[in-house]
């Protein structure tokens, strides 16, 4: 137990990563999926609930550039500090008020938290890991993002159908964030100020080759591709006929496909190359996308859920370690691009899936064009990989 409290333990640092990521991708940011088809039934219109989703992700994406530049490990537990508070607090509003202006403030306050707990905090625990090989238990450390969509859509259950109340749901996620966050806040922080040398790497403008571009805009669609089903997923499942109440069970599938699904796939990347790796997740996610356009058997769209949770933490991870073997000694422009690209496609999603809801009735139309935008990444990626000849 004191090892689990000693801050350059190695477990201790992985297990404060785990509960940092509970706290800033489950309870700040997948929680909100939890627990939409409950505030649907309530208050809540879909076309608002998709310009929340939209804003949440413009937070996220503001504040994932601005943590790239941060270069100064003591200035990255700062910042991480205050995501964790922001995560914390902006739960905590949801839970107390259903003024629309007050949700969207804290909608994109909770998503530049979370992208200070996923990316500033991330880089901390690699920084802090006494690894040789740190790719593994990097590995591990992001099965937290698995965990974090099921420990909260767990939580959000148990209190629903103990209580029904979604209110109550988000004041339980807020005081659970705030008594976890206090473990993570004291392992991953220093003793004393850890004194780091600067290296400035010129702009190269050499690294931005066809393959490159395409890289990126392959990585727009696989935006596009989380974020539909990462925002409405379960009431897809329970808009289905037959499958209503199925849909927080589906949740439950992506959070349990979520959790080994890095370490699969890096394992598979290290096997059979990097973009061979990202062309097969992004089909099966396709699959995936598609399953609740093609059928309402339960056990299918259930594997929907899996296909969609063993998928979309494993090509985040590909498509950074892809960015960085390509970007060699100066990572940091190539990494903002390839994020900003992901964010604009996580921004635009939620706003064209409700207006092709209220459109045609359902959400087919949005998932066929989720699934085509995805598959067209998986075409251009395919045949920049041939013409350009890469091996990666």
């Amino acid at each position: 137990m004191s090892k689990l409290l000693d801050r350059n333990n190695n477990a201790a640092i992985l297990l404060a990563g785990i509960i940092s990521l509970v706290i800033g991708v489950g309870v700040a940011r997948f929680a909100f999926t939890s627990l939409l088809p409950a505030m649907l039934d309530d208050f809540l219109e879909l076309t608002f609930a998709g310009i929340l989703a939209s804003m949440n992700f413009v937070g996220y994406l503001s504040g994932a550039i601005f943590a790239i530049f941060i270069k100064d490990i003591n200035t990255k537990v700062k910042y991480f500090r205050i995501g964790m508070i922001l995560c914390v607090l902006t739960t905590l509003s949801l839970s107390l008020t259903i003024n629309e202006t007050v949700w969207l403030i804290s909608r994109i306050v909770a998503g530049f938290g979370a992208a200070m707990v996923l990316v500033v905090g991330s880089a901390i625990v690699m920084t802090k890991l006494n690894f040789a090989d740190k790719t593994k238990a990097m590995g591990i450390h992001f099965s937290g993002i698995g965990f974090s969509i099921l420990i909260t859509d767990v939580m959000s259950r148990v209190v629903l159908n103990l209580e029904g109340s979604w209110q109550t749901s988000w004041l339980i996620l807020a005081i659970f964030g705030a008594i976890a966050a206090v473990y993570s806040l004291y392992i991953l922080s220093f003793d004393k100020a850890v004194k780091q040398e600067s290296v400035k790497h010129p702009f190269d403008k050499s690294l931005f080759s066809v393959f490159v571009i395409v890289l990126i805009i392959a990585y727009f669609t696989e935006g596009v591709g989380f974020v539909v089903q990462g925002t409405f997923l379960p009431d897809i499942i329970n808009s289905l006929e037959g499958l209503e109440g199925y849909g927080s069970f589906t949740w439950t599938m992506v959070g349990l496909a979520g959790i080994p699904s890095c370490i699969i796939w890096m394992r598979l990347a290290a096997r059979y190359g990097n973009v061979n790796t990202i062309l097969i997740a992004m089909l099966i996610q396709v699959i995936g996308i598609l399953i609740p356009t093609l059928t309402n058997n339960v056990y299918l769209n259930l594997l929907s859920g899996t296909l969609y949770g063993g998928t979309f933490i494993g090509l985040v991870a590909l498509f950074m370690h892809l960015g960085g073997k390509l970007a060699n000694k100066n990572p940091v422009v190539l990494m903002g691009i390839l994020t900003a690209a992901y964010g604009i496609g996580q921004v635009t999603a939620p706003l064209y899936s409700v207006a092709l809801v209220h459109y045609f009735g359902n959400y087919d139309y949005a998932l066929y064009l989720t699934a085509a935008i995805v598959f067209s990444g998986v075409v251009i990626l395919f045949f920049a990989k041939h013409l350009q000849h890469v091996e990666i």
